[in-house]
């Protein structure tokens, strides 16, 4: 028996052959073509709703009315209506190429990952007519009569009526790697789907003809594949990203409305007021965030592409990196699919190679070539050598064994192997060692093996073809146990992922038994597993108490699957899921992160986010570190904003109010925000300690408003001492006020992002050449302008000597303090 792949599907097979043939309008001999283009009509073509794929013109309306992009478009706007057409167009452009390059990579990713997809059946072989032919797989409809054979992909839902040694692989459904028998006749039970075939799974061994009862959207493929319809949830970075934009729009609107006000009130020139707050609008406006982000997501996209992984979504790189719980299922992502050949025992339990070596030969000269025969036949390959097929008896489903007679170095000797309960009444023994022997077939399948019964005696007589009657008074050889082996790298991964903060729960289709088995050979907790008939009777509170300490799951449907991951969700974790069959697809759109693999399915390609060409949890674990890395940059320019930028846009707010004139020119602020914000443009392609990939990265508003509450006001500190300086000190002009601090703030700014880059001290971990080089010829320009002839065409003067060496020392003091209380701005209890 096998469970239904899907419980919520009409069980059909339960229904007699008559009862579905009325209720399909059909016969059981198949459709005239007349009959079959009116079904086709009426229950339309067999094939899924096509995935949503986003034209490039909603792509790009998408990403420019996300609140940091409007704030950009507004402020270059009003930027240009105000007479600043350079400092306007600079903004358009920088929002032009984020949107731009941002929706160019997600163009490509979705393209290959088209090319990836794996079609479901191209041809299917139906009876019209009177006669069978093969059609398009799209043409099948319900009541056509279906013929399937060795390797075909199953093109509909079916009801078998006739099966010769028939076999179907429905891992990609169920997650069961051992192919199920599929035979004529009535289901035993609800759960009993041996008489039914599904679309998707693949046909293993024999031949089959079946009455087609559900195509297209109705098939438990297409109830998987209609998922991928439904609207994409926010991913957790662009819900953080949205509402830090939400943020800055408010403090700017609030800050600027506040200074333009109190300067109007107070009968200051109303034009210069407009100016100086639009300035300070786009002073305070993190216009590169976007490219920021944009450029160094695209960069890890490249770094890993070059690790063998399609990225669809740039943003999903950032939420690997947050991801705190990773739900994977079994076959194929940590498991190989692929059956082996575990243990070889004699009739008494003992390790022994006779009933290997006689299940080898057996399966070498007569076998039917299914997953366990070429088990047997891989794990000793050479055990037919100098024997000869004489005569063989087909395996037989209904007596679920098969026999094959040989000659060779031990003469001519028959060989039976077979399911322990068909095999073990055949073979001349006792109750009680047969007894023993079952009680042996149950502790095997607890520890998630598969076994196969080896009897064999001598023959006599003239060699002939092998009759029933002849597999009797057999001696028994012993048990061939079968497993389905995690990957060798599958314990160091789950290892690797779980000391980088990233738990890993399985989530499958299989037997709980195995799932078990497999959870303690790969490091997971194998206590306690949950079944899909436990999480049915759990509402969604007690399995959100439940999920917390469970790591393993079994025989789950696809619904359940993604009721766990909403769970997780449901108690703050961000969630990824990789999985490579159709049951998959559910979980993979519910996941804040989906992974699938090369050779997955079309539906789970086409719900994940990321797809892997090499299926292996090592690159998944490498694509974490990777998603850290860019969050980890993308952080710096975030914290240089609310640090030393924020810190003297406030400044110069508040000396605005209480100066008799303007601290700063609007053409000087916008020359301020445009020299810093190349500074920045070295930050995609700045290099991250290992300990700052070292744990989950999630994007905390909270730690965000803290550090700037901290660095902020100290930044505006010394811009304070430094008004003071010029104004009491140094007696300094507008114009030399304005200059030096100019070139005051400049270096404040540009030279803080040495200090808040990492959380260890700056020596020890260095920054990249390029965003030295970026930094520092800003710097250097700032500090050279004002000493040229273009200086007097934004209104600065040349400070005299004592006031530069006056701002060198508050500099230098600024710095240094910044170092003393970036431990407690950040106090993240690591170091990065």
């Amino acid at each position: 028996m096998t469970k239904s792949p899907n419980d919520q599907a009409s069980q059909f097979w339960r229904l007699p052959t008559e009862a579905l043939c009325i209720e399909l309008g059909c016969s059981s001999l198949g459709l005239t073509a007349t009959e079959a283009a009116e079904r086709l009509d009426r229950f339309g073509p067999n094939s899924d709703a096509p995935p949503r794929i986003e034209g490039a013109a909603r792509a790009i309306l998408r990403r420019l009315l996300e609140p940091l992009s409007l704030i950009l478009l507004i402020a270059g706007i009003v930027s240009m209506l105000t007479g600043d057409d350079i400092g306007g167009l600079i903004i358009v452009l920088i929002l032009a190429l984020s949107i731009g390059l941002d929706t160019v990579q997600e163009g490509h990713a979705v393209r290959a990952a088209e090319i990836l997809r794996r079609s479901v059946a191209l041809k299917a072989e139906v009876k019209r007519d009177g006669a069978f032919g093969e059609i398009d797989v799209d043409k099948v409809v319900p009541g056509d009569l279906l013929r399937v054979r060795a390797g075909d992909i199953i093109p509909a839902d079916a009801l078998v009526l006739e099966s010769t040694a028939f076999t179907a692989g429905e891992a990609a459904l169920t997650g069961e790697p051992y192919p199920v028998q599929k035979r004529a006749g009535a289901a035993a039970d609800a759960d009993d789907t041996s008489n039914a075939l599904f679309r998707g799974a693949v046909a293993q061994t024999g031949e089959a003809i079946a009455l087609v009862v559900r195509t297209g959207r109705n098939t438990v493929f297409g109830a998987a594949a209609s998922a991928l319809a439904e609207t994409q949830a926010t991913s957790p970075f662009e819900r953080d990203l949205r509402e830090f934009g939400l943020v800055i729009a408010r403090a700017t609107l609030a800050l600027v409305l506040v200074v333009l006000t109190v300067r109007v009130v107070s009968g200051r020139e109303v034009l210069d007021s407009l100016l100086f707050a639009v300035a300070l609008a786009v002073g305070l406006t993190p216009e590169l965030l976007p490219m920021i982000t944009t450029v160094t997501l695209s960069r890890g996209a490249l770094r890993m592409a070059a690790r063998k992984v399609i990225v669809k979504r740039l943003a999903a790189i950032h939420d690997l990196g947050a991801m705190t719980v990773l739900c994977t299922d079994k076959t194929g992502t940590l498991t190989s699919a692929e059956i082996t050949l575990a243990r070889s025992l004699d009739a008494e339990g003992r390790d022994d190679t006779r009933a290997a070596q006689l299940g080898a030969i057996a399966a070498s000269l007569g076998g039917d070539r299914g997953s366990l025969d070429a088990a047997l036949v891989t794990g000793r390959p050479d055990a037919a050598q100098g024997w000869t097929l004489a005569g063989r008896q087909a395996f037989d489903f209904s007596r679920r064994l098969g026999s094959v007679l040989a000659t060779g170095p031990e003469g001519a000797r028959l060989i039976v192997k077979g399911a322990p309960e068909s095999v073990l009444p055949l073979c001349t023994m006792d109750e009680r060692a047969c007894s023993a022997a079952l009680a042996r077939v149950r502790e095997l399948a607890g520890e998630g093996l598969r076994t196969v019964a080896i009897a064999s005696r001598p023959w006599s007589g003239a060699l002939r073809e092998v009759e029933t009657d002849d597999e009797t008074g057999l001696v028994f050889e012993g048990f061939c146990a079968f497993a389905d082996p995690p990957k060798p790298t599958a314990a160091a991964a789950i290892a690797r992922l779980a000391a980088s903060g990233v738990r890993v729960k399985i989530l499958s289709g299989d037997d709980p038994v195995v799932v078990k088995r497999l959870a303690g050979l790969v490091g997971l907790n194998a206590d306690r597993v949950l079944s899909g008939s436990d999480i049915a009777e759990l509402g969604d509170d007690a399995l959100a108490v439940q999920v917390q300490s469970t790591d393993a799951y079994g025989r789950l449907a696809p619904d359940q699957k993604s009721r766990i991951v909403k769970a997780l969700q449901a108690s703050g974790a961000v969630v990824g899921f990789l999985g490579d069959g159709i049951n998959d697809a559910p979980a993979l759109k519910a996941a804040d992160i989906g992974l699938s693999v090369e050779g997955a399915s079309g539906v789970a390609q086409a719900a994940a986010d990321m797809i892997l060409l090499a299926s292996d949890l090592e690159v998944v674990a490498d694509g974490v570190e990777e998603g850290r890395r860019t969050f980890a940059n993308i952080l710096k320019y975030v914290r240089m904003g609310a640090s030393s930028n924020f810190g003297n846009m406030l400044s110069m707010a508040i000396a605005s109010i209480a100066l008799p004139f303007l601290p700063m020119l609007p053409t000087q602020i916008l020359l301020n925000n445009l020299l810093y914000d190349l500074s920045e443009l070295g930050i995609p392609f700045d290099r991250v300690s290992p300990a700052a990939t070292a744990r989950p990265q999630v994007w905390s508003m909270r730690r965000l408003a803290r550090f700037a509450a901290i660095m902020g006001p100290l930044s505006s500190v010394f811009d304070f001492l430094t008004f003071g300086a010029l104004l009491y000190l140094f007696k300094a002009s507008p114009e030399e006020f304005r200059t030096a601090w100019f070139i005051e703030s400049m270096a404040t700014q540009i030279l803080v992002i040495f200090i808040i880059r990492t959380n260890a001290r700056p020596w020890r971990n260095r920054p990249d050449p390029l965003l030295s080089a970026s930094s520092l010829v800003a710097l250097l320009v700032a500090m050279v302008v004002p000493f040229t002839p273009v200086g007097a065409w934004f209104g600065f003067v040349a400070p005299p000597p004592i006031m530069m060496a006056g701002i060198a020392v508050l500099v230098v003091v600024y710095l240094a303090c910044a170092e003393l209380l970036k431990p407690l701005a950040i106090r993240s209890g690591r170091k990065e």
